[in-house]
């Protein structure tokens, strides 16, 4: 998170704030029946990975990365590399004497965490827990946070507003499930 400050003020603050709302839903988790079988190892590489979710933005050409208006469909497609380059990075810090657990975990969120339940996101169209749970869980946070956070681009909604859109897409873009105990702990 701090090396993606460096290079981006904005996308650092995210990474913090994502890692929160990340924490509070690993945390409501652990007390719920459903998740009963998720380690608390799992649970905490989560939360400890959420941070990383974006790393793959450093590849990324500061024209668009910093660029102060909506992003036009093939710089668009540029962004979307962040993912499978943010994979690529994890990737060669994991060795055989590696906690297997936080990098298969981080690996997951870096490279899914734009997967849609519906099957339209990206970079591999997975659909609904065909996404690992680590992933569905930072896309919620993730797009809560953007939808929360003034950019260049757009004014911040309110926490209402943002709510209303994370309801909306309940089901479609996101775990039905993630988003219950997502509402329950923002």
């Amino acid at each position: 998170g701090t090396i993606i400050e460096a290079r981006d003020g904005i996308t650092g603050e995210h990474v913090f704030h994502t890692q929160k709302i990340v924490c509070l839903i690993t945390e409501k988790m652990k007390k719920e029946e459903k998740y009963k079988e998720l380690s608390d190892e799992y649970l905490e590489s989560v939360s400890r990975a959420s941070a990383l979710h974006d790393i793959g933005k450093i590849k990324i050409p500061d024209t668009i990365l910093n660029k102060p208006e909506k992003l036009t469909p093939e710089e668009f497609e540029v962004m979307k590399k962040h993912t499978e380059y943010g994979a690529a990075i994890v990737k060669n810090f994991a060795d055989d004497e590696s906690d297997h657990t936080f990098f298969k975990v981080t690996y997951n969120i870096v490279k899914y965490h734009h997967e849609r339940w519906d099957g339209t996101g990206y970079p591999d169209g997975l659909k609904a827990e065909d996404i690992p749970l680590e992933a569905r869980i930072m896309a919620v946070a993730d797009v809560y946070d953007a939808l929360i956070s003034e950019r260049p681009y757009k004014r911040a909604m309110t926490r209402d507003e943002a709510i209303d859109i994370i309801k909306k897409e309940d089901g479609s873009h996101f775990d039905p499930d993630v988003v219950r105990i997502f509402l329950i702990v923002v």
